[in-house]
């Protein structure tokens, strides 16, 4: 068994605390994705579990084992970096093999391992070049192939794909994924991209100042965020996130943006809120839609504004408009074109509302 536990683990850096009692349990065979921005503990957690880094309080277990003291080598991981790590004057063939030669593996299985895996990452032909001799895409293969043949139980990927292009980074998020499918181990994947975690991830780890946010499936994480810091992380373009005032009226909640715009909030049960409250108001950018009449959303959930800044990505279109001076980004989907001083009536899903309290941050709506 693979899985992985973390208990009340805490790090720090002389009085810098960079991680807070930071409790987590990873599956066998789950692939998690930490995620955060640069500095929120979760390549420190990551070197944690790979022994690399030190906890200063707390336990992490492997399958059940505590392993606070036990070596890097023996904890059944295999660890791919952002830079590669590899040898300069070896050729794939020994970069690949290194670690099973100092494990004293035969030469036989050593030569089947490496044969196995280079198949499996279509890097058959290269076993004879030198690291310089490739693209950065081969070496990123060649760095996931010497974990490979290691067999691991558990593999940790500390932003693999950061130094690799747009294109190259889509198609090797791919390679991860059926890396994954392949060989049924535990995959612990850190990043900073919030497309890679909802690609890759069977669960996200929403991270920020060495405090865990969220922890949830991709879709569960995106539909219910937490918090407005995980609201405007998770999402491209990001969340929508207005500060407002809940107001009670006869026909229900509405939420008034300083008296320039007021939309109604449609009854949901188990919504905390009150009269006078100060909230920030969440709606994803595809939560708009311009109004042709036939969508079937309720007048009082439509809204005219002017379009200030165009962002056209061919299948769709970012929209930054202005209504009544409340600013908001929407998505238009389609090739209609879209021109800056448009005077666009757009129909809001509020089913689809977000409400967080102004006060701690956390959903409540």
């Amino acid at each position: 068994m693979a899985n992985v536990s973390l208990r009340n683990v805490v790090k720090r850096f002389g009085k810098l605390e960079v991680v807070h009692s930071v409790d987590l349990d990873i599956e066998d065979n789950e692939f998690i994705v930490l995620v955060g921005p640069s500095g929120c503990g979760k390549s420190t957690i990551l070197r944690m579990i790979a022994g690399l880094e030190k906890i200063t309080s707390g336990d992490i277990y492997i399958g059940g084992r505590l392993i606070n003291d036990v070596a890097p080598k023996d904890r059944g991981i295999a660890m791919v970096f952002q830079n590669y790590a590899l040898y300069p004057h070896m050729n794939v063939f020994s970069n690949m093999s290194f670690g099973l030669k100092l494990n004293k593996t035969p030469k036989e299985e050593i030569e089947e391992r490496v044969a196995e895996v280079a198949k499996i990452l279509e890097i058959s032909e290269l076993l004879s070049r030198k690291p310089h001799q490739l693209s950065g895409g081969q070496r990123q293969r060649v760095a996931m192939g010497r974990a490979m043949v290691r067999k691991p139980s558990i593999f940790l990927f500390d932003e693999p794909l950061s130094n690799l292009d747009a294109k190259l980074r889509t198609q090797m998020r791919t390679e991860i994924k059926l890396l994954h499918q392949k060989v049924h181990a535990t995959i612990i994947y850190v990043t900073h991209d919030q497309v890679e975690a909802m690609t890759l991830a069977d669960r996200i780890v929403v991270m920020r100042d060495g405090y865990i946010e969220q922890v949830g499936e991709p879709i569960e994480v995106f539909q219910q965020p937490a918090n407005t810091f995980v609201a405007g992380f998770i999402g491209s373009p990001p969340m929508n996130l207005v500060p407002a005032r809940i107001l009670r009226e006869e026909t229900g909640f509405m939420i008034d943006f300083d008296g320039k715009l007021k939309l109604p909030v449609p009854h949901k049960e188990g919504a905390h809120l009150s009269d006078g409250m100060d909230i920030t108001m969440g709606i994803r950018t595809e939560d708009f839609k311009i109004d042709n009449g036939q969508n079937g959303f309720p007048e009082e959930w439509k809204i005219e504004g002017l379009v200030e800044v165009v962002e056209p990505l061919g299948g769709e279109t970012n929209m930054h408009m202005n209504f009544n001076g409340v600013r908001l980004t929407a998505k238009s989907e389609g090739r209609r074109i879209i021109r800056v001083g448009e005077k666009l009536k757009l129909a809001i899903n509020l089913d689809h509302l977000h409400i967080f309290s102004a006060e701690t941050t956390r959903a409540v709506y």
